[in-house]
């Protein structure tokens, strides 16, 4: 065998071996965040099946001023279980079987992926499955929502340099977002865009700014004196807590430690802008502190669930360094003023 035939077989061996390779590879997912496609055919689709499915993942998202639905659902029957009704991140698949079976499947069509399949001989043992399995089934979406998010925010990301060493910290903020106002223990980022703002307040407060048999009332009391910082274009316009409707208030845990969790909406006193806010207050007694992440934005003309997530995402991937030295601030912060 000459030279020129050696070459060709080994550049034909090459090419053969990166086009299997690339072929073994799974298909990357693909679609909106918080978009589910539902396999279910249009008969069960349209009967009591189908309307618990959309009680339990169109329900409405808790803290925002409007409703709006927790996942966006695409249905599709049985038949389409194929080619783009595959692609996307969550898949949940129903349909009559000869067994009553839950099942989840990672990676099954696509990359990274929840495939959800229930089945069952009737109507009613379906229903007794998806009644069932529904909380862990929500959880598993929402956490691959996030990671989702993460991993478009991870493309471009912010440099932190300052708050890492202020806070202690490390967080993931994409590279539209920009710093409009810093003091010793509180830092405001804000993405401004067309229909409005998203901001994220980063700030810390001794520990013993709670207590325990009032968490709740403290925090709202804690986010509010912060918001006098948050100002409007107007003269004595500045952001509270909106009295109408009553925050939702949970624990939780970010970063491994115990976390306070408020949802609810703010509003400009002595005017007219209003929107969601999400806070976490996490307890760090290690440094008798409580470290405070607080998404929130101004979006009247358009849903802000999105909005809203994508500041959730970027407050979940926060992780605290150790040896913090926390010196509460003496200090006023002074803020620029929301836009309209």
């Amino acid at each position: 065998m000459n030279k020129t035939h050696f070459l060709c077989l080994l550049l034909s061996a090459t090419l053969f071996s990166c086009f299997k390779k690339e072929a073994d590879l799974p298909r990357k997912t693909t679609g909106k965040i918080n978009t589910i496609s539902v396999i279910i055919d249009d008969q069960l689709w349209n009967g009591e099946i189908g309307d618990s499915i959309r009680n339990k993942f169109a329900s409405p998202v808790i803290g925002l001023p409007e409703e709006e639905p927790l996942f966006t659902i695409n249905q599709y029957p049985v038949k389409l279980l194929e080619g783009f009704a595959t692609d996307s991140r969550a898949i949940l698949v129903i349909k009559k079987d000869d067994d009553n079976k839950f099942e989840i499947n990672k990676n099954q069509y696509a990359s990274p992926q929840n495939v959800f399949h229930i089945s069952g001989k009737t109507a009613t043992e379906i229903l007794q499955l998806l009644e069932e399995h529904t909380p862990e089934i929500i959880y598993r979406i929402e956490q691959g929502e996030i990671a989702e998010s993460q991993r478009i925010n991870r493309k471009k990301l912010l440099p932190i340099a300052s708050i890492k060493k202020q806070f202690r910290l490390i967080i993931q903020v994409p590279s539209d977002f920009e710093q409009v106002a810093q003091k010793t223990n509180f830092v405001w980022l804000k993405k401004n865009s067309i229909s409005g703002s998203s901001s994220l307040l980063l700030y810390q407060v001794p520990l013993q700014t709670i207590r325990e048999e009032n968490v709740a009332v403290a925090i709202l009391k804690m986010r509010d004196s912060i918001g006098k910082y948050i100002k409007g274009t107007e003269p004595n316009t500045y952001m509270i807590s909106e009295t109408g409707y009553t925050p939702y208030f949970f624990k939780s845990k970010l970063d491994n430690r115990l976390t306070y969790e408020t949802r609810g909406t703010w509003q400009l006193q002595n005017d007219y802008m209003s929107g969601p806010f999400i806070n976490y207050a996490i307890v760090d007694t290690a440094n008798n502190r409580l470290l405070v992440l607080e998404g929130f934005c101004y979006s009247p003309s358009k849903e802000k669930r999105d909005v809203m997530h994508e500041l959730e995402a970027i407050i979940h991937s926060v992780h605290l360094l150790k040896n913090n030295t926390f010196t509460p601030h003496k200090n006023k912060i002074h803020g620029t003023r929301m836009e309209d």
